[in-house]
């Protein structure tokens, strides 16, 4: 089928209209026969038109919808006067997270690693609700089966009936689905690649944690520790995450909650190493992964790094700071290579006009705070209220505690004098001009040779990729606080939301690739206006016919749906509806 244009003159004018129409044979030789006269289009309703041509999506495909082999009956009668609406539910959303689930080739993926069974519902299906659960109404799996389930059209689209959709089900799906971690991993970096031509040998890597709701008694990697979320009554377990530069996800590892960063490093370049075998990767870490030993091994291994460095690091270069010679990469940036110490590495200064800013700001409001107090706890020693010295410097330590960023910037002495207990303080000149001067100021380290230092600045703002897949994971998809307390059951439910963040990156370069932007919330709330909704008609001999349709876009989401080449089913076909049904 195709659209072919047709033209007619009526009062003296030529007007063009579309028709809908299809190749047939005859014994005068193949015609073109008429499906659907479509009257005048725009633009945009021609490619609609053009598409669904091509797709096929008109009778020769559908078939005859009241099509009986028994009888004779071409058509029935419809009672309009009958015709009710019931189960208005969410379309758009689990739509577009079902098509991004198939086209990352999950669906076969699960078939050919959990093949049928004695389970009345296939696994790989389980595992896609759960995914897309995660991925469009963030909860528990006790929600999915009360709430998410009944009110979107997943029983349109993937056919399993809403009584079937239990608890007990879901969680067995996370047992199974737990041991294809590391396959996972691998299919999902064959397929990005594949998708969007990503080469995976820019690594960046990065560590957060997240908290239990719960003693989590069952989990030996439930432990106190840093936590990133400020939830210190909580126990945790901590989170390593490998991103491309275009922040797609490689591999993960959970570790135990009070698990320091720089001790992971070891662990996660042999993980990657063993799944995708060894070679001269740039891994990309902040501070918080440096130590000596940490370089030495990914020197030993021919691996290259580029990493920052902590903030005592700039003291060795601080006529280097004073100096010229800056380079800008990007308005408000600037950054200059100095001799390393042992000649082995580069070293990368960097400057941020924006970020100086900033550190300004936080020193003179802890600077403030400590003057504040001290000026207090100084009026009441001069007065005699305070008079045991223990008691006062313990208050002084508590003040410098509360206040780190501008503690070391004040000179602070409790004295007898005259048999009386004074303080003074005063601020150190060399410690004030010091923290002005790197104010904004951060170091790198590498072992690769011969780059440019733009690139090599560029290459590791990307760090800020790990940290935005992190936000996504806390927020967007709710990997935060965990309620289960089992190990296996938290790391099957840590990989169900990382299959669904590999979902929400897999959507943002898609859109990306068509110049929407890389933000797939914009797209999703717009989604939501897209509903489907059961029909009941009733027939004038009695049956009735129940018909699964599906909303109309609004015209901004028909727009951007156009630009992804996705058209909307008008009707769905789920298990048990658009057929003919008996009288109750």
């Amino acid at each position: 089928m195709f659209l072919k244009q047709l033209t007619r003159k009526k009062d003296g004018k030529d007007h063009s209209y579309w028709a809908l129409v299809e190749s047939v044979r005859t014994e005068r030789g193949p015609r073109h026969r008429v499906v659907s006269y479509l009257g005048e289009l725009k633009p945009l309703e021609q490619n609609r038109w053009a598409r669904l041509a091509q797709e096929g999506l008109c009778a020769a495909r559908q078939g005859r919808l009241f099509e009986d082999p028994t009888g004779p009956a071409d058509y029935v009668t419809i009672d309009l006067k009958g015709l009710r609406i019931s189960r208005i539910r969410e379309f758009g959303r689990t739509w577009m997270a079902a098509h991004v689930w198939h086209l990352l080739g999950l669906g076969e993926f699960f078939t050919e690693r959990l093949p049928a069974g004695r389970e009345e519902i296939p696994w790989g299906i389980v595992a896609e609700i759960l995914t897309l659960g995660r991925f469009c109404a963030p909860g528990s799996e006790l929600a999915i089966e009360e709430r998410w389930y009944r009110q979107t059209a997943m029983e349109d689209l993937v056919g399993v009936p809403v009584e079937k959709v239990n608890t007990d089900r879901l969680y067995r799906a996370l047992d199974e689905l737990l041991p294809l971690k590391g396959a996972l991993e691998q299919h999902l970096k064959q397929r990005l690649g594949t998708l969007f031509d990503v080469k995976f040998d820019v690594l960046l890597y990065d560590v957060t944690s997240t908290f239990f709701e719960g003693k989590a008694e069952q989990n030996g990697q439930a432990k106190r520790g840093h936590s990133r979320d400020q939830r210190y009554d909580c126990k945790q377990v901590c989170l390593a995450l490998v991103v491309s530069q275009e922040g797609l996800p490689l591999a993960y590892e959970v570790f135990d909650g009070n698990r320091t960063d720089v001790t992971t490093v070891e662990e996660i370049v042999e993980a990657v190493e063993k799944k995708y075998g060894q070679a001269q990767r740039i891994w990309v870490m902040d501070r918080g992964m440096v130590s000596e030993d940490n370089l030495e091994y990914l020197r030993k291994r021919g691996g290259h790094y580029l990493v920052g460095t902590p903030k005592q690091s700039l003291r060795r270069y601080e006529q280097d700071l004073l100096g010229k010679d800056w380079v800008e990469v990007q308005p408000g940036v600037d950054v200059k290579v100095v001799a390393a110490p042992e000649g082995e590495e580069t070293m990368l200064l960097c400057r941020s006009r924006d970020r100086a800013k900033k550190d300004h700001a936080i020193y003179e409001r802890f600077a403030h705070r400590i003057e504040e107090k001290l000026n207090q706890l100084q009026k009441s020693v001069a007065s005699g209220r305070k008079r045991d010295q223990l008691a006062v410097a313990e208050r002084i330590g508590a003040i410098k505690e509360q206040n780190t960023r501008a503690a070391k910037s004040f000179q602070i002495e409790l004295k007898h004098v005259d048999g009386r207990l004074t303080l003074e303080w005063s601020k150190r000149k060399d410690v004030c001009e010091w923290a002005a001067l790197s104010e904004g100021c951060y170091l790198l380290r590498t072992n690769l040779k011969g780059w440019d230092p733009a690139k090599l600045w560029k290459t590791y703002i990307q760090l800020t990729e790990a940290e935005a897949a992190f936000r996504t994971l806390k927020s967007d998809l709710s990997i935060r606080p965990i309620w289960h307390q089992k190990t296996e059951r938290v790391q099957a439910h840590i990989l169900v939301c990382f299959l669904a963040y590999v979902m929400w990156k897999t959507l943002g370069q898609w859109m990306k690739q068509v110049g929407l932007g890389t933000n797939p919330r914009t797209l999703l709330n717009e989604l939501d206006t897209l509903k489907c909704v059961d029909v009941t008609l009733p027939t004038r001999d009695g049956r009735s016919l129940k018909l699964c349709c599906v909303s109309d876009p609004e015209p901004r989401l028909a727009e951007l749906l156009e630009r992804l080449e996705l058209v909307p089913p008008k009707r769905m076909r789920p298990s048990g509806l658009d057929e003919i049904q008996p009288p109750m």
